[in-house]
């Protein structure tokens, strides 16, 4: 079995065209240093991860006492809020000198954001000083995820 890049699941090179089986596999699979298994009671089987193993699809804005927080939906229909314990990163892409943006779901799984998703949290972004770096990124829940030094992206925004 394979996680194409783009979310899209494969058994024996075919797409897997059901949700509710996605789904179901979605539920089971666990990562184990830099590996991906399906795991069952009876059964350990070893799954191809192209990049991420879910995609964030949706995501909506709500405030609290904290202020902003982020809610993602993913593309198997997991919730997660974007807070301490499900802290977005972003990673350099080899080659385009851009960034990579994921979303932590659950026990080393993790979902990469859209680029549309990803447009709408750079409109979110702002400017803190971290450890005297000026860095851009995106608040939620109280927590300040830095994207990339400011003076980096002068001229881009």
């Amino acid at each position: 079995m394979r996680i194409a890049g783009d979310g899209t699941w494969y058994y024996l090179a075919s797409p897997i065209g059901r949700p509710a089986l996605v789904r179901l596999f979605a539920s089971i699979l666990k990562r184990e240093g830099e590996r991906y298994f399906l795991v069952t009671p009876v059964e350990k089987c070893g799954i191809v991860v192209d990049d991420a193993p879910f995609l964030a699809v949706e995501m909506a804005i709500a405030h609290d006492e904290t202020g902003r927080v982020l809610s993602f939906r993913t593309n198997v229909d997991d919730q997660v809020t974007c807070d301490v314990d499900h802290p977005l990163r972003f990673e350099a892409e080899s080659g385009t000198g851009g960034l990579k943006p994921y979303l932590h779901v659950r026990a080393g799984l993790w979902a990469k954001v859209t680029r549309a998703l990803f447009y709408d949290l750079v409109e979110l972004g702002e400017e803190r000083e971290i450890k005297g770096v000026r860095m851009f990124g995106v608040v939620s829940a109280g927590e300040f995820f830095p994207m990339a030094p400011a003076d980096s992206l002068q001229g881009l925004r």
